[in-house]
């Protein structure tokens, strides 16, 4: 097949494709918004002649995304590309150039797994978009996409944060697009020279060692780039709004604080999961509601919402952010359900992608999922984001800033954080201001005061 593009690629895409074009492996880590997507379909076109297929592993909520992006940079038809959905097999697959699939599809379904086995030969070029869902080495996932991409002539990773959880992350990205650049075959190798676990809680990295060897390494098969370095974006403006707790809700608050003490004490340890079982309780408390004991309070958090709407001009489009299908559902009743645009893991993908065109097409409100929305979206109509709660981790937070913040994106952009006064709230936004995860942060709090009679002082902290 023989395609053209339509649009040009940007002043910083150049150097990314040029980067590329030597080796047949490489890694586009650029920051979200400068155009990854743009960059990769650049590479494909000018190989195409040495290439049958393009197979482009993504997460499942950016298939149609990635399909809107082929369409949009190229003359290619819709018959040109098939996106894998619940009856594609090996058996009824279409014969095209691009095939999007569902990373996550190839951890749960041997239909897919069986069918990627049948289209990978030595003229296939595999991309993994977001190639941070490939970074747990022993993953079904991994494996499987790692294993039979081997035939391909050519490999590429797409993500702008390739180290979320420190240089653990790089073996398995890398490994992907091959074992020669590391020069391990197998992560025990790689740990034993760069990894320093903990001698008391097996598991945790404590240290890194040998990160410029890793470093020059990886180099010559490597294009990064930041938006600062590349973008002349609009400025981002932040602010914050506070509510207190009902009397109930801080009942509730204290005996879940109590309880959760109280097992810690009994079992002499604290592990991140009940931590984050922890966290997730008191989240749940100061929105509202409590799944373990199905529980709903009155709150103020929708009603700081409704105030905040009120401030923003009518003409202006804005997204709302929330972890939770209860927030969903409170953020609709609360606002005007027919100016509302879902976005959540319980609606399929064509009802998703249906939302995003209410939103770009007359809808004034995206209210989305984190956990769903925050990955590939671009969505540069509006220019409010609220974040009616957060995520524990920093790199969540920075995805789904950064669906709005991005090429194309004229205006400035103002985040506006809900949070309650004296809640596990005020300590995630600390820990996303460090650019950490919560869990992390209060687990080394944890370790920190162990044994020393102040733990108790520490939960009351909370």
């Amino acid at each position: 097949m023989n395609f053209e593009t339509k649009t040009d690629i940007m002043l910083h895409q150049s150097p990314a494709v040029e980067k590329m074009m030597p080796s047949r492996v490489g890694a586009l880590l650029m920051d979200m918004g400068t155009g990854k997507t743009r960059t990769a379909i650049e590479v494909i076109h000018r190989r195409q002649a040495r290439i049958s297929k393009v197979i482009w592993f993504c997460p499942v909520s950016l298939k149609q995304t990635i399909r809107h992006e082929i369409l949009k940079h190229t003359d290619c038809l819709d018959t040109d590309i098939h996106v894998f959905d619940d009856k594609t097999n090996s058996g009824n697959i279409h014969r095209v150039f691009w095939y999007i699939v569902g990373i996550e599809s190839m951890s749960l379904s041997s239909r897919v797994i069986l069918s990627i086995a049948a289209l990978v030969d030595t003229k296939t070029a595999v991309i993994v978009d977001e190639s941070s869902y490939i970074k747990g080495h022993r993953s079904a996932r991994t494996c499987w996409i790692t294993d039979l991409s081997e035939k391909a002539r050519y490999r590429m990773i797409l993500t702008g944060t390739p180290l979320s959880q420190g240089v653990v992350d790089l073996f398995a990205q890398f490994r992907f697009l091959s074992k020669k650049i590391l020069g391990y075959h197998s992560f025990y190798s790689f740990a034993r020279n760069h990894l320093e676990y903990s001698e008391k809680f097996p598991g945790l990295i404590v240290r890194a060692h040998n990160t410029k060897w890793l470093a020059a390494k990886i180099k010559p098969y490597v294009y990064q780039v930041t938006k600062d370095e590349c973008l002349d974006l609009p400025e981002k403006l932040y602010e914050r709004r506070l509510f207190q707790m009902t009397s109930e809700q801080r009942e509730w608050y204290e005996r879940i604080k109590e309880e959760s003490f109280a097992a810690i004490m009994e079992a002499e340890e604290m592990d991140s999961y009940a931590i984050f079982q922890l966290f997730s309780k008191l989240q749940q408390i100061v929105c509202g509601f409590l799944n373990a004991y199905k529980i709903k309070f009155p709150h103020f958090r929708t009603d700081m919402l409704s105030d905040i709407i009120k401030g923003i001009p009518e003409q202006e489009k804005v997204i709302i952010w929330c972890k939770y299908e209860y927030d969903i559902h409170q953020i609709t009743d609360e606002l005007e359900p027919k100016n509302i645009a879902q976005f959540y893991g319980k609606i399929n993908l064509k009802g998703r992608d249906k939302s995003i065109d209410e939103f770009r097409n007359g809808k004034r409100f995206f209210v989305a999922t984190e956990s769903c929305g925050g990955h590939g979206l671009t969505l540069n109509e509006a220019n409010y984001v609220i974040f009616y709660n957060n995520g524990f981790k920093y790199s969540e937070r920075l995805q789904a800033e950064d669906r709005c913040h991005r090429i194309g994106q004229t205006k400035p952009v103002t985040y506006i954080d809900i949070i309650c006064e004296k809640s596990i709230d005020e300590r995630i936004m600390s820990a996303l201001y460090d650019k950490g995860s919560v869990v992390d942060s209060f687990k080394a709090e944890v370790e920190a005061v162990k044994g020393s009679g102040k733990l108790k002082e520490l939960f009351k902290r909370l």
